[in-house]
């Protein structure tokens, strides 16, 4: 005896946890349906290029809602990162939050001096470099590196010496974490 044919499992017979789209232009298209939005969303090739088209101003608006509601605290952690570093006279005008990360960007060799001495830093009299500013900044750039694993308790922080401008430094990106355990650093 067979079994009658079951009806082909729907997006809400199938897990919460399967596997995310393939494409990103899916990704997002399944996100604004779960969250109620109705946007048209199309990919190129390899989704190379994604865009959405365009929408009711309601969906606009709660989609607005949406993306402040899930980056608030990430978003609050960079703005007291950026006010605590003002206090202190250290100026990070790169501060950006990208892809759910703190960007800290090019600072000012002089910036991340300072910022190196807040958080603990204090080099050696023996150990300070030539007054060439490459090799100042590659020293202080040494400096911050060591000292920001320290006082953040394990978060580590990308630091780069940009050859076309010696006097200046790129910072890297740090998860909202290790931003709001800066952020408690710096403050004492």
């Amino acid at each position: 005896m067979n079994a009658p044919d079951a009806p082909a499992p729907t997006a809400a017979d199938r897990p919460a946890h399967a596997a995310s789209p393939a494409h990103a232009s899916d990704e997002l298209r399944a996100a604004l349906s779960e969250a109620g939005l109705h946007a048209p969303v199309t990919g190129g090739a390899a989704d190379a290029d994604v865009r959405v088209g365009p929408l009711a101003p309601a969906d606009a608006r709660q989609l607005a809602r949406l993306i402040r509601t899930g980056t608030k605290r990430t978003l609050k952690t960079a703005r007291a990162l950026r006010e605590i570093c003002a206090g202190h006279r250290i100026e990070l005008p790169g501060l950006r939050v990208r892809q759910g990360r703190i960007t800290l960007g090019p600072v000012r060799v002089e910036d991340a001096a300072r910022l190196a001495r807040v958080l603990g830093a204090v080099p050696p009299p023996a150990a300070r470099p030539a007054p060439l500013a490459g090799a100042d900044a590659a020293f202080v750039g040494a400096l911050l590196g060591h000292v920001f694993p320290e006082a953040t308790g394990g978060g580590a922080l990308s630091v780069s010496v940009r050859e076309e401008a010696p006097g200046l430094l790129d910072l890297g990106a740090i998860d909202a974490r290790t931003a709001r355990r800066l952020v408690r650093a710096l403050r004492f």
